[in-house]
């Protein structure tokens, strides 16, 4: 008997021993089957979207429009209803995508066909004149510059701004830089073509000039429209100062040549640049922006002779918070000093100098100051006025300038009368 009941229970233990591994063989192969079924599924959807993506690209080539999500889900009608049901939101998300992205380079989308053009704008500086004005006289209408201006990120360490001027004599390269942001120590550089930051006046293009053209003393003294602008290097640095000041300082190093201004005889010939502002809020609103400038370069006499800028500017800025679309006032004054070396008669002999040059140091003065009071969302009033001082006598000229602006921003049509007169 005792036998009996060992003999059953072992019997009863090896079934439920093989009860237990013929389930879990079964749950084995049933989980195996189901992820076999899912991949197979996925592969379907995939085959499918590349069948898709193949009669998306022919349709665009043939200048149809993409096939919308009704006519492509009975494609496949012997579907069941499950693999239905999955499809239809992947074939959402395509008719989506393809319905927006509509250029394509090479397989890529809109974003990276933004990511391969740098930013483009255009903008034209169109000037009517009147009046009379015997030492500059003016046509009556001129499509005075229409520039074009190539900006991008070149990478998370640098970006890139070129700006092509056209006029009526022809094609220039205003600007064309690419500008390091990423240095050490909060170093900013630039190498390029660029314009000088020596003042204010000189580096602002002609279509954001406040005034119609440029004062008096930027055009006798800094090289007039094309000014300080030349092919070299700059360095910016913020200088932390204690107190509420912001202190900017910019260093500059280019070939040489700038209009009248400086010329390089050799590749030493080097002109220097730099550049020291100051800005502090005096309330919420309104601030103040100093700047003191020097350059100094070769001119047009060799070498051996030099030239040299000393300048200083100032600008108010006023702009309430409550109505800063509607009143603000700017004024703005710079004064600048230039200093000469011009040969002597007996070194005319040698080098060719231009007739009636004064020989030695010769110097020349000249400021000019301008307020711009905004009265209206489109409406801006101001009157600059200028003068100069130069060995042959001294200039002084007005200007009264109106101008509105229309409701896209950069876009302005100015109304001037100038008044320059020589001084004996």
């Amino acid at each position: 008997m005792r036998r009996f009941q060992t003999l059953f229970g072992f019997l009863v233990v090896l079934t439920c021993a093989a009860t237990a591994q013929q389930t879990a063989n079964v749950s084995a192969t049933g989980s195996t089957s189901d992820v076999s079924a899912l991949e197979q599924k996925i592969r379907d959807l995939e085959d499918r979207m590349v069948m898709l993506e193949g009669q998306v690209r022919q349709l665009k080539a043939q200048g149809g429009s993409a096939p919308s999500e009704n006519t492509a889900s009975p494609a496949t009608p012997s579907a069941p209803a499950t693999q239905a049901q999955v499809t239809t939101p992947q074939e959402a998300v395509r008719s989506t995508v393809s319905t927006g992205d509509n250029v394509r380079l090479g397989g890529a989308g809109g974003a990276a066909a933004k990511a391969l053009n740098p930013d483009i704008s255009v903008i034209g500086d169109f000037i009517a004149g009147a009046g009379h004005n015997p030492l500059n006289p003016t046509p009556s209408f001129q499509m005075h510059e229409s520039e074009v201006g190539l900006q991008a990120i070149v990478d998370p360490y640098a970006r890139a701004d070129f700006f092509i001027s056209f006029g009526e004599t022809g094609v220039n390269v205003e600007e064309g830089f690419i500008t390091f942001t990423a240095l050490p120590s909060g170093f900013v550089a630039k190498a390029g073509k660029m314009r000088a930051a020596f003042g204010k006046v000189n580096t602002l293009h002609n279509h954001v000039l406040p005034w119609v053209d440029r004062p008096l003393v930027s055009q006798n003294l800094v090289g007039g429209e094309d000014g300080i602008d030349d092919a070299g290097f700059s360095v910016e640095h913020i200088i932390p100062v204690p107190g509420k000041w912001f202190l900017d300082f910019t260093g500059q190093a280019f070939r040489g040549d700038s209009a009248d201004v400086y010329t390089s005889s050799s590749k030493n010939d080097l002109s220097v640049v730099g550049h020291l502002r100051g800005y502090r809020d005096l309330t919420d609103n309104s601030n103040l922006d100093l700047g003191v400038s020097y350059s100094r370069g070769h001119n047009l006499f060799g070498s051996d002779f030099t030239t040299n800028l000393y300048g200083i500017d100032a600008t108010y800025h006023w702009k309430p918070l409550q109505r800063s679309i509607y009143k603000s006032f700017i004024a703005r004054s710079e004064l600048i000093w230039r200093q000469q070396n011009q040969p002597f008669v007996i070194t005319c002999v040698t080098i060719a100098c231009p007739p009636n040059a004064a020989p030695g140091f010769q110097h020349a003065f000249g400021f000019y100051a301008s307020g711009d009071f905004q009265f209206a969302r489109r409406w801006r009033v101001g009157r600059p006025s200028a003068s100069l001082t130069r060995p042959a006598g001294s200039f002084r000229a007005g200007t009264h300038a109106a101008r509105v602006r229309p409701c896209e921003p950069g876009q302005s049509v100015r109304r001037s009368n100038d008044s320059r007169a020589l001084v004996a």
